[in-house]
């Protein structure tokens, strides 16, 4: 997904946290004489949870805003006036925008929680693939292409390849702590999105150059999280090993 991808998703649920309440408000209507205020205000309350489920977390503080102002518009009286006559309703809406915000707030971290227990498992997993490799002694090649594989899903790359000991061109540099420069002369220029062009993350082992797997991702992406990124420079320094380890063998 590209920078203007997130971008759009994310007007995308801001969008939907004012019509999702709206509709729903609405389509309470017809029947909001026979339900009382506590239940029409849950049914809202839903409408909230489910918005900050595949929104942000402004998305969802704007779906409990606008819930709440709904429920007072279609389903308290007077009807299609943004005021409430009868205290209790008073109440109800106030805890309805209380509850939507806290509500709204916890399931958007439960997500986030839920995402980064997956990307741990899968960031766990991919070293311990690589470290396998490496002890069940294939070759050096086979760790590099393996690594390599891992790279592209890890960082969400449209393509990942390998270059043998050249260090061609001047390219931003995914560095060891995980941050991404451009170093050009007395110029350094730091990046907060994937910048045009490949980036290269260097495979060191024993203290020795052995090349550098070259990062063809989308221009403008935000990077992947700081962890992910320190992941892939894990994955490269075992790839380094695994090839100082055969250039050893091969000398002695």
């Amino acid at each position: 997904m590209s920078g203007n991808a997130y971008r759009l998703r994310d007007r995308a649920a801001l969008l939907a946290a004012l019509l999702v309440p709206f509709l729903v408000a609405l389509a309470l209507v017809p029947v909001r004489a026979d339900l009382s205020a506590t239940n029409t205000a849950l049914v809202l309350v839903v409408a909230v949870v489910a918005v900050a489920a595949v929104g942000t977390r402004a998305a969802g503080a704007l779906a409990a805003l606008s819930a709440a102002a709904w429920f007072d518009f279609f389903l308290t009286e007077p009807y299609q006036r943004f005021v409430i006559a009868d205290r209790d309703d008073a109440e109800t809406a106030v805890l309805l925008l209380v509850v939507g915000l806290i509500v709204s707030q916890l399931s958007v971290r439960a997500r986030r929680l839920q995402s980064t227990v997956t990307s741990d498992a899968a960031q766990l997993s991919s070293l311990r693939g690589s470290a396998r490799l490496a002890e069940d002694g294939r070759s050096p090649e086979a760790v590099v292409e393996y690594v390599r594989r891992e790279l592209v899903g890890l960082l969400g790359l449209r393509g990942c390849r390998f270059e043998y000991g050249t260090l061609m061109g001047r390219l931003p540099r995914l560095e060891h702590d995980g941050s991404v420069w451009l170093r050009g002369g007395s110029v350094i220029t730091e990046y907060a999105d994937w910048p045009d062009g490949e980036t290269e993350l260097r495979v060191v082992g024993g203290g020795h150059y052995y090349g550098r797997f070259l990062l063809d991702a989308c221009p403008g992406r935000p990077l992947p999280s700081e962890q992910d990124r320190l992941v892939a420079v894990t994955l490269a320094a075992q790839a380094g090993g695994a090839l100082d380890t055969a250039g050893l063998s091969r000398r002695g």
